[in-house]
């Protein structure tokens, strides 16, 4: 959901545009920056790693360090402690790249929206491509936002709604 308060609207990933997924290929790296979270969200990204889940079947993959990456994984409700080192990882991703938010907290502050220690989500920050929501999101929903992103999911119909 984004939006204004009375003025939400749900919205899916869409994907990249051509000429980013032909950058990109069929794969992505990214690094996975928690910027103030409660470890939450961080867990279940964790948790594509397994066997469970093997996230890089799909071509993903986490790397140790930004110079490696094609974009940024936030987690976290963006601390002031933490904004510095956002930017830089941000300013250390070579050029095209890509930022997802992950969960409530770095997408909007999450339940610390409007403490003055909390900068409110990563869009203050850099700028966010894709929105995963939740709190935290299940694996799956990161799973889909992210095959969503790369457009390795085929739109269907909603088999409730006349056609």
């Amino acid at each position: 959901m984004l939006g204004e308060p009375g003025a939400e609207e749900l919205r899916l990933a869409g994907a990249l545009d051509e000429k980013l997924r032909k950058l990109f290929g069929r794969s992505l790296r990214l690094r996975q920056v928690s910027a103030g979270g409660c470890n939450a969200c961080e867990a279940d990204t964790n948790v594509l790693g397994t066997i469970g889940w093997d996230l890089g079947r799909f071509g993903i993959q986490f790397v140790a360090s930004p110079r490696h990456a094609d974009g940024l994984l936030v987690t976290g409700c963006v601390s002031k402690n933490m904004s510095l080192a956002l930017k830089k990882t941000w300013d250390a991703v070579p050029e095209p790249k890509i930022v997802i938010a992950v969960g409530a907290c770095a997408i909007s502050g999450g339940p610390f929206v409007g403490n003055p220690e909390i900068l409110n989500g990563a869009g203050s920050i850099v700028p966010v491509d894709l929105f995963i929501p939740g709190c935290p999101p299940h694996p799956l929903t990161i799973l889909d936002g992210l095959l969503r992103l790369l457009g390795r999911l085929e739109e269907k119909t909603d088999p409730r709604k006349p056609a």
